[in-house]
């Protein structure tokens, strides 16, 4: 994409977050790759859902200084170790009014759909002192476990490959909250049986193993075929498939061949219909419980070899094996 077809878009996006809702009167930033030493972001000051071109600066990203009398926006600091950690894009930082509200009085989302549960995970919160994030690196190492952060009582941060995925996750949220809150006015009891499944009642062995050795893996079959939930939901969904996970920096595969809901054998191969592939330190987050498998993969922090939605219709019972990922301790 040429620079100006990338400054076009950026107006594009700001007039969908003025919209939405999402970006009032000078609220926001945007910013979005070039190439290797160039960013775009807007300009401080600007309103997001009026912006002209002149309020979309180029900034090198060794020398972040801007020319002439504009200066980026504030959040450029921000902006710039996005790009020096991660591969994104785009990122967009904005200040919905729902999530602000919610997060103002909640540190936590209970999810009430599973396209929550699926897209958006477990979001992180991070608290904010100041106007401006003065402190980034807490939110750089959220961004690590999601590509969406709440920033405590300033607005949220998404980063991507492209702005209409950064947006997604945003109105995604936007209207979970939206959802959270029209369940408490109608006073519904909204809990659902994966959540009961769910609940955190898993007991940590004592016994901790190294990380994708046979003795990890094996100890989480033996959890896997012990547990009466997975059991029950294998038989009535006919859970029989085989799924390999990989690790990628040493390429050790474990697969796990599924019979109605048990695993019947474990091979150390990589020929199955759905490969799970993640480096060591996202593998990491997953077995420790602070990385969802399915937000990990619609997020492309891990690769999924096979179609999603295909898989997806285990949801219960897999969501349920990932959750008893984090019950074996690693060292």
């Amino acid at each position: 994409m040429s620079e100006q077809e990338l400054r076009r878009e950026i107006i594009q996006v700001g007039n969908r977050l003025y919209q939405a809702g999402l970006a009032v009167a000078k609220s926001g930033n945007l910013s979005a790759k070039l190439d290797a030493e160039n960013i775009l972001i807007t300009a401080s000051g600007t309103f997001l859902g009026q912006l002209q071109e002149s309020d979309i600066l180029k900034i090198n990203l060794a020398h972040p200084q801007a020319s002439g009398e504009r200066k980026p926006s504030s959040e450029l600091p921000l902006h710039s170790l996005v790009y020096a950690n991660f591969a994104a894009q785009v990122v967009i930082h904005c200040h919905p009014p729902l999530i602000n509200g919610y997060f103002a009085v909640a540190d936590k989302l209970k999810a009430l759909s599973f396209e929550t549960k699926f897209y958006l995970g477990e979001i992180p919160v991070i608290s904010q002192l100041t106007p401006t994030v003065t402190d980034p690196l807490p939110v750089i190492a959220a961004l690590k476990l999601n590509n969406l952060v709440v920033l405590k009582n300033h607005g949220t941060i998404a980063i991507a490959d492209k702005f209409a995925d950064a947006l997604s996750l945003t109105e995604a949220l936007e209207e979970a909250v939206k959802s959270a809150a029209l369940a408490r006015l109608f006073e519904q009891n909204i809990l659902d049986d994966l959540d009961v499944a769910l609940k955190d009642d898993l007991k940590r062995q004592e016994v901790s193993y190294l990380m994708f050795s046979p003795e990890h893996i094996q100890a989480i079959v033996n959890l896997v075929n012990q547990d009466e939930f997975i059991a029950t939901k294998g038989r009535e969904l006919d859970l029989t498939l085989k799924l390999a996970i990989k690790l990628d920096e040493t390429a050790s595969v474990f697969k796990f061949i599924f019979e109605k809901g048990k695993i019947i054998k474990l091979e150390t191969d990589s020929d199955a219909p759905f490969v799970i592939s993640a480096p060591a330190n996202v593998w990491e987050q997953v077995f420790l419980g602070k990385l969802d498998s399915f937000v990990a993969v619609t997020q492309g922090k891990m690769k999924l070899s096979g179609q999603l939605g295909q898989l997806s219709k285990w949801y219960v019972p897999f969501n349920r094996l990932f959750a008893l990922f984090k019950a074996v301790r690693i060292k």
